[in-house]
Protein backbone atom coordinates (compact mmCIF):
# COMPACT_ATOMS: atom_id res chain seq x y z
CA UNK A 1 0.00 0.00 0.00
CA UNK A 2 1.24 3.82 -0.77
CA UNK A 3 2.42 6.18 1.71
CA UNK A 4 0.93 9.10 2.43
CA UNK A 5 3.59 11.95 4.02
CA UNK A 6 2.47 15.05 5.71
CA UNK A 7 4.96 17.97 5.74
CA UNK A 8 4.48 20.63 8.72
CA UNK A 9 4.46 24.23 8.27
CA UNK A 10 5.72 24.72 5.19
CA UNK A 11 4.78 27.27 2.51
CA UNK A 12 2.77 29.26 5.18
CA UNK A 13 3.12 32.83 5.39
CA UNK A 14 6.30 33.12 3.09
CA UNK A 15 8.28 30.82 5.35
CA UNK A 16 10.05 27.42 4.69
CA UNK A 17 9.25 27.88 1.42
CA UNK A 18 10.05 24.91 -1.31
CA UNK A 19 8.31 23.35 -4.57
CA UNK A 20 6.43 20.27 -4.01
CA UNK A 21 5.81 19.31 -7.53
CA UNK A 22 9.80 19.77 -8.29
CA UNK A 23 10.26 17.84 -5.11
CA UNK A 24 7.33 15.60 -6.56
CA UNK A 25 9.37 15.09 -10.17
CA UNK A 26 12.94 15.04 -7.98
CA UNK A 27 11.37 11.54 -6.28
CA UNK A 28 9.60 10.20 -9.61
CA UNK A 29 11.13 6.78 -9.05
CA UNK A 30 8.87 6.17 -6.00
CA UNK A 31 5.63 6.81 -8.56
CA UNK A 32 5.07 10.30 -5.80
CA UNK A 33 1.97 12.47 -6.31
CA UNK A 34 1.63 15.92 -5.18
CA UNK A 35 -1.07 17.03 -3.97
CA UNK A 36 -1.46 20.77 -3.28
CA UNK A 37 1.29 23.45 -2.01
CA UNK A 38 1.36 22.73 1.62
CA UNK A 39 3.87 20.02 1.31
CA UNK A 40 1.92 16.70 1.11
CA UNK A 41 2.53 13.77 -1.48
CA UNK A 42 1.55 10.11 -1.85
CA UNK A 43 3.93 7.78 -2.52
CA UNK A 44 2.75 4.83 -4.63
CA UNK A 45 6.28 2.74 -5.15
CA UNK A 46 7.07 0.83 -1.98
CA UNK A 47 9.85 2.03 0.58
CA UNK A 48 10.16 2.05 4.28
CA UNK A 49 8.73 5.10 6.36
CA UNK A 50 12.57 5.44 7.39
CA UNK A 51 14.20 5.36 3.42
CA UNK A 52 11.25 8.06 2.02
CA UNK A 53 11.72 10.19 5.64
CA UNK A 54 15.80 10.38 4.80
CA UNK A 55 14.95 10.72 0.98
CA UNK A 56 12.37 14.08 1.52
CA UNK A 57 15.19 15.64 4.68
CA UNK A 58 17.44 15.31 2.06
CA UNK A 59 15.49 17.13 -0.47
CA UNK A 60 14.39 19.58 2.00
CA UNK A 61 16.54 23.12 2.18
CA UNK A 62 15.37 23.05 5.59
CA UNK A 63 14.12 21.34 8.99
CA UNK A 64 10.78 19.71 8.89
CA UNK A 65 8.56 17.54 10.79
CA UNK A 66 7.50 14.69 8.95
CA UNK A 67 4.54 12.98 9.28
CA UNK A 68 4.21 9.18 7.48
CA UNK A 69 1.05 7.24 7.23
CA UNK A 70 0.25 4.28 5.48
CA UNK A 71 -2.46 4.85 2.65
CA UNK A 72 -4.76 2.70 4.08
CA UNK A 73 -5.20 4.29 7.25
CA UNK A 74 -6.27 7.49 5.23
CA UNK A 75 -8.86 5.31 3.14
CA UNK A 76 -10.10 3.88 6.78
CA UNK A 77 -11.17 6.90 8.20
CA UNK A 78 -14.67 7.09 9.44
CA UNK A 79 -15.92 9.73 6.42
CA UNK A 80 -19.63 9.47 7.28
CA UNK A 81 -20.26 9.52 10.64
CA UNK A 82 -17.82 12.19 11.61
CA UNK A 83 -19.35 15.08 10.74
CA UNK A 84 -23.11 14.14 11.34
CA UNK A 85 -25.04 16.95 13.20
CA UNK A 86 -22.81 19.15 12.85
CA UNK A 87 -22.48 23.14 11.16
CA UNK A 88 -22.24 23.04 7.41
CA UNK A 89 -21.54 26.05 4.96
CA UNK A 90 -19.58 28.20 3.56
CA UNK A 91 -18.34 29.80 6.76
CA UNK A 92 -17.20 26.22 7.70
CA UNK A 93 -14.13 24.31 7.28
CA UNK A 94 -13.78 20.67 7.98
CA UNK A 95 -10.34 19.53 8.73
CA UNK A 96 -7.94 16.59 9.38
CA UNK A 97 -5.00 17.04 11.47
CA UNK A 98 -2.00 14.54 11.06
CA UNK A 99 -0.63 13.33 14.64
CA UNK A 100 2.99 12.71 15.28
CA UNK A 101 1.64 9.49 17.12
CA UNK A 102 -1.00 8.20 18.19
CA UNK A 103 -2.40 9.54 21.55
CA UNK A 104 -1.80 7.80 24.78
CA UNK A 105 -4.57 9.72 26.17
CA UNK A 106 -7.96 11.23 24.40
CA UNK A 107 -9.30 14.60 25.59
CA UNK A 108 -12.44 14.71 26.08
CA UNK A 109 -14.13 15.45 23.05
CA UNK A 110 -15.55 17.51 21.24
CA UNK A 111 -12.92 19.72 22.07
CA UNK A 112 -13.53 23.37 21.69
CA UNK A 113 -11.34 26.27 21.13
CA UNK A 114 -11.40 28.52 22.64
CA UNK A 115 -13.39 26.69 25.54
CA UNK A 116 -16.20 29.44 26.41
CA UNK A 117 -18.30 31.21 24.33
CA UNK A 118 -18.49 30.44 20.75
CA UNK A 119 -16.13 27.68 19.36
CA UNK A 120 -14.07 28.64 16.80
CA UNK A 121 -12.43 25.36 16.00
CA UNK A 122 -13.86 22.58 17.08
CA UNK A 123 -11.79 18.28 17.39
CA UNK A 124 -14.90 16.03 16.98
CA UNK A 125 -13.07 12.30 16.84
CA UNK A 126 -9.53 11.35 16.89
CA UNK A 127 -8.93 8.26 15.07
CA UNK A 128 -5.60 6.61 15.88
CA UNK A 129 -3.31 9.55 14.64
CA UNK A 130 -6.27 11.53 13.23
CA UNK A 131 -8.22 14.26 14.93
CA UNK A 132 -10.84 15.30 12.45
CA UNK A 133 -12.92 18.56 13.43
CA UNK A 134 -14.33 21.88 11.71
CA UNK A 135 -13.39 25.21 12.15
CA UNK A 136 -14.96 28.87 11.15
CA UNK A 137 -13.46 30.89 8.81
CA UNK A 138 -12.32 33.98 10.77
CA UNK A 139 -8.86 35.23 11.36
CA UNK A 140 -8.84 34.10 15.14
CA UNK A 141 -8.92 30.50 14.09
CA UNK A 142 -5.26 30.87 12.75
CA UNK A 143 -3.82 30.74 16.12
CA UNK A 144 -6.24 28.11 17.59
CA UNK A 145 -5.02 25.94 14.93
CA UNK A 146 -1.72 26.55 16.52
CA UNK A 147 -3.08 25.16 19.83
CA UNK A 148 -3.95 21.86 18.80
CA UNK A 149 -0.25 20.86 19.37
CA UNK A 150 -0.43 21.73 23.37
CA UNK A 151 -3.52 20.45 23.70
CA UNK A 152 -2.52 16.71 21.97
CA UNK A 153 0.87 17.02 23.45
CA UNK A 154 2.56 16.16 20.44
CA UNK A 155 3.30 17.91 16.58
CA UNK A 156 0.38 18.04 14.63
CA UNK A 157 -0.34 19.31 11.26
CA UNK A 158 -3.50 20.09 9.75
CA UNK A 159 -4.61 19.48 6.09
CA UNK A 160 -8.55 20.65 4.64
CA UNK A 161 -11.16 17.89 3.98
CA UNK A 162 -10.90 18.52 0.44
CA UNK A 163 -7.25 17.71 0.54
CA UNK A 164 -8.12 14.36 2.29
CA UNK A 165 -10.54 13.60 -0.46
CA UNK A 166 -8.00 14.07 -2.74
CA UNK A 167 -5.37 11.85 -1.45
CA UNK A 168 -7.97 8.89 -1.18
CA UNK A 169 -9.31 9.65 -5.06
CA UNK A 170 -5.54 8.70 -5.52
CA UNK A 171 -5.15 5.89 -3.61
CA UNK A 172 -8.26 4.23 -4.77
CA UNK A 173 -7.35 4.81 -8.18
CA UNK A 174 -3.93 3.34 -7.68
CA UNK A 175 -5.46 0.18 -6.16
CA UNK A 176 -7.51 -0.53 -9.24
CA UNK A 177 -4.49 0.12 -11.46
CA UNK A 178 -5.23 3.49 -13.42
CA UNK A 179 -3.21 6.41 -13.01
CA UNK A 180 -4.87 8.57 -10.51
CA UNK A 181 -3.21 11.76 -10.56
CA UNK A 182 -3.93 15.55 -9.01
Amino acid sequence: MALVVFLRGVNVGGHRTFQPSVAAKEMSSLDVVNVGAAGTFVVRKPISQAKLRAELLRRLPFEADIMICNGRDIINLDYGDSFEGQPSGPGIVRFVSVLAKRPRALPELPLDLPPNGEWLLRIITIQDRFAIGLYRRQMKTISLLNQIDRRLGMPVTTRNWNTINAIVKILTHSREGSPGRA
